[in-house]
């Protein structure tokens, strides 16, 4: 499917995606990113980053607007440095889905990201955060990373692939929760029903913007209802392949300016570059909008 071409929302994630390996971002990618707001287009972050870790890269890119937070959990006005909307994982519900698939899979260490505009990173022994750049507090056992509301437990095994542990995590807790793979270390239990998707729509509807203007841009499977939602789904050249599988385009990396590249193409940057392995691909079993 091609992208619209009267585009009005650009949807990016952050990791992986919009972001290089360094957490920067490249001149290129700031310079298409002002390039559609010229044009008129809006552009929202949706990442899996709770709002207080998001908030320095809102200021990198001068955002004051509306970004999707916490995996969709949560709907951050940059301006106001408030949230218009959010939803917590019960932490009991929690306990048990930890439990259930600690069950299948053995020990496993967990970390969580508390709900709110100053909310914490708490980690348990023995939890490595994949981005070692973002700040985290270690507690001394599990029932401290209970003493807020949360918006999401994060979870690593010591042996599992991400894809075996996202796996089992989902036939263990049912409907206790959502389970999402965001990254390469990161697997995530959310509150059941909440996604990428459901936070963008919010976000959308907020700004009175539409699904079919819409082009996103990912890199995991955590994306890939976030493409169901809209338009035109991009996938970056490191992305997952099951994000792949879905995207109607991949593009170049996230180190190479992927999503500079298409934003060039689409709003008619100067010289734009775009690969000759940047293809169209079909996306099995959906409907044209």
């Amino acid at each position: 499917m091609a992208a619209p071409p009267d585009c009005s929302l650009i949807a990016t994630d952050l990791d992986g995606t919009l972001l290089r390996g360094d957490d920067t971002l490249s001149d290129r990618s700031l310079a298409a990113l002002a390039l559609a707001a010229r044009a008129g287009a809006r552009h929202l972050v949706v990442t899996g980053r709770p709002a207080p870790r998001v908030r320095p890269l809102l200021d990198d890119l001068g955002a004051t607007g509306l970004a999707v937070c916490g995996q969709g959990a949560q709907v951050y006005d940059a301006g106001a440095d408030r949230l218009l909307w959010s939803v917590t994982l019960d932490r009991e519900l929690a306990e048990t889905a930890l439990g259930k698939i600690e069950a299948e899979v053995g020990e496993l260490y967990a970390a969580v990201d508390q709900d709110g505009v100053d909310g914490l990173t708490l980690i348990e022994p023995g939890y490595l955060m994949p981005h070692p750049t973002l700040p985290a507090v270690r507690v001394e056992r599990r029932n401290d990373l209970w003493v807020r509301p949360i918006s999401k437990v994060l979870l690593r095994h010591p042996h599992l692939t991400d894809d075996e542990l996202a796996a089992t995590a989902r036939s263990a807790v049912g409907s206790l929760a959502t389970v999402t793979m965001s990254g390469p270390g990161t697997v995530e239990l959310q509150p059941c029903g909440v996604t990428k998707a459901t936070g963008l729509a919010l976000a959308a509807e907020h700004l009175g913007l539409e699904p079919g203007r819409t082009v996103a841009f990912g890199d995991m499977p955590n994306d890939i209802p976030m493409f169901d939602w809209a338009a035109h789904g991009v996938a970056m050249a490191n992305a997952h392949p099951e994000l792949k599988a879905v995207a109607d385009e991949v593009t170049t990396s996230n180190e190479d300016d992927g999503v500079a590249v298409v934003l060039e193409r689409l709003f008619g940057g100067a010289e734009p570059y775009v690969p000759p392995h940047v293809l169209p691909r079909p996306r099995s079993g959906r409907v044209p909008r």
